[in-house]
């Protein structure tokens, strides 16, 4: 099992685990001091824990961040927040809150509770957010191109790509042996990176000094690994298309398990959204016909699994003739999305007519975005390994759309082929329950589909 993704989310798992603690510790202490006796309705006290990790999840209480001074209050009133509402919905539970009252008193009980949970949660997150001391460099092993590469994508928002505080270098093979022996003397290396493109077709003798060292416990693994680890995606200039014969992953493909599960959760899913969204559509589509008189339902043929055609229905966002001068990106502030699009498009409703292709089988729920044909000529010509993102079924969601911002041009296809890539090696069913719970994040706080600047990575 591939869990790439777990290893760069463990504070923030830790985060919540801490929560949980000193939400559960303080509500027996308050019982304790209020009533004489430890714990209450155990029941009810798990409830407000999972309460509170939901609300300060949809808040993004959980999410990376750079650990930045003024973080620190918006933390705070993020606690504040979690808290107001977690005391809100007790409040709106006329029986909760009618026992509440009768045994401890909102005032005497709630709100000292509340008070000791944001204390101790800010505590945890001041301390477990703390910037990591410098740790070792890890040595990578490239070609020029790739270090060129490599350069242009750590050069980017750090707080973006979760690579705050990482020590790296890069060399070349033949300067391997000399770069051990230095870093040796100048208290070691946290681990080195090779590509195979830097190995080349054979073995050199410069391997043996790096097998010596990993005799004595250096860590050593592949480059594209590495790049999954530290940047939570993997460009495609530095993806080995040998590693789709050989290498680790790709095990979401017919036939398998996992394929089957998979397609079995995407019908019932879609079938129970359809069902609960269905008066949310019906309304849509009445707003879209009043605002323009035109039609509700747009249709688009895009590519689907293993290049084949599909067809895609959306709820129309923009006006009638909006084509009419030939395909082209959408951008920010697009005069071609009407007032109602602009709202369907924020919250994603509009892709909500698409649930009955993941019924049909063109889609999933989780997966690529499926892209236009037309787009996809100039797309494959300019973006390495882009046509491997056909490997698997399209989705309604995915793993560039909940860790990239919406955008529209070749860069920012690029960087959603580099997470694409990363899904493709490392889908399954643990990564695509992350993926729906980063959806629904990004639906509460009404980051959908809004094109931000469309300019370069």
């Amino acid at each position: 099992m591939r869990l790439p993704w777990l290893r760069a989310r463990l504070r923030l798992l830790a985060l919540a685990g801490w929560d949980l603690a000193v939400l559960l510790v303080a509500y027996a202490g308050m019982y304790q001091l209020r009533l004489g006796r430890w714990w209450g309705d155990s029941a009810e006290a798990l409830g407000f824990g999972l309460s509170w990790l939901l609300l300060s999840y949809l808040l993004g209480r959980y999410s990376r961040e750079s650990p930045q001074p003024e973080q620190a209050l918006r933390r705070l009133g993020l606690a504040l927040a979690a808290a107001a509402l977690l005391l809100l919905g007790i409040q709106l539970n006329s029986w909760l809150a009618r026992v509440l009252m009768e045994a401890t008193r909102f005032r005497g009980f709630l709100l000292p509770w509340a008070g000791l949970v944001v204390l101790g949660s800010l505590l945890g997150q001041t301390l477990l957010r703390r910037r990591p001391p410098p740790g070792l460099p890890w040595l990578l092993v490239t070609t020029p191109a790739e270090q060129a590469v490599l350069e242009r994508e750590l050069a980017g928002d750090h707080r973006r790509w979760g690579a705050e505080g990482l020590a790296w270098r890069c060399c070349r093979l033949e300067e391997l042996e000399a770069v051990l022996e230095r870093a040796a003397g100048e208290g070691g290396l946290a681990g080195v990176a090779i590509s195979t493109a830097a190995l080349g077709p054979q073995r050199p003798s410069q391997l043996g000094a790096l097998l010596a060292a990993r005799e004595r416990g250096l860590s050593c693994c592949a480059l594209d690994s590495w790049c999954e680890r530290q940047l939570q995606r993997l460009p495609p200039e530095l993806f080995d298309p040998d590693a789709l014969l050989v290498g680790e992953g790709f095990q979401l493909q017919p036939g398998v398990f996992t394929w089957r599960l998979k397609r079995f959760g995407d019908v019932l899913a879609a079938a129970l959204l359809l069902l609960a969204t269905a008066p949310l559509l019906l309304l849509a589509m009445l707003l879209i016909r009043l605002e323009d008189g035109g039609p509700v339902l747009y249709r688009q043929r895009r590519t689907g699994l293993y290049g084949a055609p599909i067809w895609i229905t959306k709820l129309r966002t923009m006006a009638v003739n909006a084509e009419a001068g030939g395909i082209r990106w959408a951008a920010a502030g697009d005069p071609r999305i009407t007032r109602v699009g602009h709202w369907l498009r924020r919250w994603r409703i509009d892709e909500l007519p698409q649930l009955w292709s993941v019924l049909s089988g063109s889609m999933s729920l989780i997966g690529p975005r499926p892209e236009r044909p037309e787009l996809e000529v100039e797309l494959a010509a300019q973006i390495p390994q882009y046509r491997l993102r056909h490997w698997l079924r399209p989705g309604l969601s995915g793993w560039a759309q909940v860790c990239f911002p919406y955008g529209a041009s070749i860069a920012d296809s690029r960087a959603k082929l580099s997470y694409d890539l990363y899904y493709l090696r490392n889908a399954g069913l643990l990564l695509d329950l992350l993926i729906v719970g980063m959806t629904v994040r990004l639906l509460a706080g009404g980051r959908g589909a809004v094109a931000e600047t469309g300019g370069a990575v």
